[in-house]
Parts: C-alpha cells; structure tokens; sequence
C-alpha cells in the first residue's frame, strides 16, 4: 500500500497550526464518496477533488453557497469596450502558505502555467482564450483574450482557477505541485493521501478575520455507502456526502443527526463511443435511450431522489433549454436496432467512472435494460487512477464503448455544462469528450455566443445547438440528481452547492 504524505509546514506559523490543530474537539471528519484525482485545481475533473483543495486555495473570484459570484483575491475589475481586456485589481494585505505576499506575479504565474499547452493540464480547455496575463503593478494584473468571452469572469470563479504560491510552484514543477499544495486559503495541508485521507488543519494568518472556526477538517474518501452512513451515526464522522438514497429515511429518524435534500445542477448520462461501430449510428444510439426506463431507474439506484432529465444540461443552469425526455419504449428500441443492422443485437462493455455503491446499481440497472433488447454489455466500474489509463486516449487509440458519467457545471453558465463533453475541440485527451462527438452547429453556436452579452441572442444560439445535439443522441441522458447529504445537528456552515461542491468557510461545530 502506498503511504501517505506526510507534508511539513514551509514556515513556523504553518508547524504551529499543525500542532495546535491535531488533537482539537473543533475538528470534524467528512465522508465523501470517492477518492481524489489530484490536489492540483488546475489538473482537476472532478468536483471533489476541487471542493477539497478549496481548504488551501482561493482564486480570484469564486462562488457561494447558491452559485452567485463574489469577490475573493480580486476585489474588482473592468472590462475593455470590445471585451478583450479585464483588468484585475487585487486586495492587499493576503499572505500565500509559504509566507510571501499574494501579488500580480501570482496571477501572471498561475494563468502562464495552464495556458501553456505544453504543461498538459486538464484545465487547459477552460483557460486557454487568455493570450497573455500582464502586471501592471504589485496589485493590478491586465489578462486580454484571444476573443471576446462573456462568460470568462464565471470561468475566473471556477474551483480550478485558483492561486497556488509562485515559488512552490518553481519548487515542485509539473505534476509534483499536487503533493505540496500551498495556496491563501483558510486551511493547510497536514497530510494527503489520494486514496485515503486529506487533513487540513487552521491557516493562522488567514486573511479573513476571525475564520475559519474550525481547527481542522479530514477529508476521507469511503466509496461504501453503509460504511459512510455507519460513520456518521457513530460519531466518526461529522458530516457525508452523498448520503445512498436507501439511507435517508433511517438516518431522518436519528435525533441528532440533520438530512438535507437539495436541487443539483448534476446530470448522469451514457456517453457513446461515436467513431465506434455501432454507435456512430444515430439509430443504435436513440435506440439504447428508448432501451433504458429513466423513471425505474430513479426508484431503483437512487430510492427516487432523482428526476429523469429532460436534456443535455439540467434546468437549473443558466440558459439551459429542457425537451421532453424519451419514453420507455423497448418495442421502439429492437425496431430501431433491426433498422440499424443489428436486429440480434450486439456485445459491448459499459464503464462507469465511479465505483461507489449507487454507480455500481446504476450500471447493473443498465445491463438488465439493455439485454431485454438484445445488447448484452459487460460492465466495469472504474478506480480514479484507471480513469487516465482508460478514456484520456486519441479516438484512434480508444477502446470505450458506452462510459456512464455524470457532469456539474462548476460555473453555473450553459458553456461548460456542454462545451467541455460535446464540442469538437474538447475530444479526449484534451478535455472530456470522450465519445469524440462533433456537431457542427453545436460548436458554432457555442462560439458565436460566447461572443455576445446579448441574453436573447445568447438564450437563440445555445437552445439551438442543445436541440441539435438531442436530435443526434450523443448520449443516453439518465437523471438529475437532488444533492442529499447529513450532519451531525452542531454542525453549521456547512452547505452543498447546486454542482455538488463544498461551501464551508463559515463552518462550525457547536456542542
């Protein structure tokens, strides 16, 4: 087994708060689901490695508890009259981990980094419209765009675009950054281990008066649903996320522990391999979509805290276009695969990219549908660590068949609720498009736009190009989720956010 990190503080004040934050009763356990990609935001595509970095970091602007966007590093900005130019002015007086002043060389050494192709970062795709990042004094830095973007201060407040300390970046180059995190968030890092643990103990000199209130938080990754809720129930843990839907009603009957079920903006879906035979036909795609009985699914895998979703991004994120989603209509499914060629039906796998409990139900819920038509699919649910051996592949070198996914968007806009997964430039290894899908007014009215602050002629170009990728049933679109989580009842503070996220700067826990 590999063992864990054990990170040591970069400066006095940092061993300080390790020490006085080890053994305090102000700590709380968090049970999450799965276990982490990376600690480096930038190189980041799930939300729970992102959620928990944010402990550590901080970016520019960011997002609460209901998505709206706020001041953080940044305390304004303008933007030029063809919208080419912002110009960030950033608040003084905030110190990194290491000891050093938060300044404009941060802003131009982070955005440097990720917009250089070269470094291979996951978030390249959601940055790389910036042409180049200036300072123009200690606490104002100038980034101008390669095109007008209208959505870019969104993109600013994503999880991932966040400042990490321009000499631990110099340090630990390349992907080594992930292990050494050092930011300006409320919290350090005491110890990290991707598959087990991340504690985080108080940043002393954090630049917020007064918070955090917690003297730590462990992080702890614990893919088996009972085992989660049996750690909540006997004080392991002080709050869990997600809570398995057969769960909820037991733990609604314990008196100390609180349920909160909420809306998501978080859509699980069956992505095809489109330049794979045989489901770069239209017929075979729509006819596995007919296969699948969206409202079953919603009762059998997630005990009916789910809604069978009406189009390729949920209705909660902002400029979203809701269809009619298709019925349960097997008859309609085997017709459509005799039309296609293959009225026996074929073999395939089905991945799924997570491993917990309720994917593992969703995948064999899927298997039984598709074989009442004829499809008979092997399934594989996938380790984070498998998740680069398997789908970051050129579409010649892919082996995925139908991968079962799920996708939030993390700034609240339409764009990366679908441009990341469905536009031509976002194929894997790049981004997560990893059915290689390509739809030629899709990628143009995403560009088109982006281009205007216009809403009406915005709302005019993304409802089309969402009806255009529906009509071509790139995926299998399954469910919008609610978000269900529980806490002990003197836990306060601590919220989830509509993409499944964590808010919990104002956390505290109360005898």
């Amino acid at each position: 087994m590999r063992k864990p990190f054990r990170l040591l503080a970069i400066s006095c004040a940092m061993g300080a708060a390790l020490a006085a934050g080890s053994v305090s009763a102000a700590e709380i356990t968090v049970g999450i689901a799965s276990t982490f990609t990376t600690m480096d935001p930038y190189d980041a595509g799930d939300t729970l490695s992102q959620t928990a970095a944010k402990s550590m970091y901080e970016g520019l602007f960011g997002l609460d508890k209901d998505m709206k966007i706020r001041n953080v590093l940044a305390e304004s900005y303008e933007v030029s009259e063809d919208g080419l130019v912002y110009t960030l002015h950033l608040r003084k007086g905030v110190m990194f981990h290491d000891g050093t002043e938060f300044q404009a060389d941060a802003v131009k050494a982070n955005l440097d980094r990720v917009t250089n192709k070269e470094n291979a970062l996951r978030r390249y795709s959601l940055y790389n419209n910036i042409a180049k990042t200036e300072i123009i004094d200690p606490y104002t830095a100038k980034i101008t765009l390669h095109k007008p973007f209208s959505a870019f201060i969104n993109q600013l407040a994503h999880p991932a675009g966040v400042m990490i300390c321009p000499k631990a970046l110099e340090k630990y180059p390349g992907k080594q950054i992930a292990f050494h995190p050092c930011g300006t968030g409320p919290y350090t890092v005491a110890e990290y281990n991707p598959s087990e643990i991340l504690h985080v103990v108080k940043n002393p000199n954090y630049w917020q008066k007064g918070l955090p209130k917690l003297d730590g938080i462990t992080f702890k990754p614990v893919p088996e649903n009972s085992t989660r809720v049996a750690m909540l129930r006997t004080g392991e843990a002080q709050f869990i996320f997600p809570v398995p839907p057969e769960q909820v009603k037991t733990l609604e009957g314990e008196k100390n522990i609180d349920v909160t079920i909420s809306d998501s903006i978080i859509e699980r879906y069956v992505a095809f391999n489109t330049k794979m035979k045989p489901f770069d036909n239209p017929k075979v795609r729509l006819a596995l979509d007919y296969a699948v009985n969206k409202a079953a699914l919603c009762k059998v895998a997630f005990n009916g805290l789910a809604e069978p979703a009406a189009g390729i991004a949920p209705a909660g994120v902002d400029y979203s276009t809701q269809f009619e989603a298709r019925p349960y209509d097997p008859k309609k499914a085997r017709e459509l695969l005799k039309e296609a060629g293959y009225p026996n039906g074929f073999e395939a796998t089905l991945w799924s990219l997570y491993n917990h409990t309720t994917a593992q139900k969703v995948i064999q819920f899927l298997q039984q549908q598709f074989a009442a038509v004829g499809v008979k699919v092997s399934i594989m649910a996938m380790e984070s660590g498998q998740r680069t051996t398997y789908l970051l592949k050129k579409p010649e070198e892919a082996k995925l068949n139908m991968l079962y996914a799920g996708w939030s968007s993390s700034t609240g806009e339409l764009d990366w609720a679908v441009r990341p997964l469905l536009a031509t430039e976002s194929w894997a290894p790049v981004a997560g498009n990893y059915g290689f899908y390509s739809n030629e007014t899709l990628d143009k009215n995403f560009s088109e736009a982006l281009l205007t602050t216009d809403r009406a002629k915005k709302q005019a170009l993304y409802t089309a190009a969402q009806k255009a990728a529906w009509d071509e049933s790139p995926w299998i679109p399954l469910v919008v989720e609610k978000n269900v989580s529980a806490k002990v009842k003197g836990l306060t503070g601590f919220y989830v956010q509509l993409d499944a996220g964590f808010d919990y700067l104002n956390a505290e826990l109360k005898p």
